[in-house]
């Protein structure tokens, strides 16, 4: 995930930082508790194809 592009990009519902998790190529959003798939190095930015993380995936 290129550094410029992951300053740019902010979650679509609260607008907030995401955090890039490179092992499983997704963008977390710890406030809205969601994960967005990077598909062939392209984030997929849809409220309706993240993932909810659990108690135990949020540091």
């Amino acid at each position: 995930m290129d550094n410029n592009l992951l300053e740019i990009l902010a979650c679509p519902i609260c607008k907030g930082e995401l955090i890039f998790d490179a092992p499983n190529q997704e963008l977390i959003c710890k406030f809205d508790r969601l994960a967005y798939p990077i598909i062939d190095e392209i984030p997929v930015m849809l409220s309706s194809r993240a993932r909810h993380l659990g108690d135990e995936e949020i540091e």
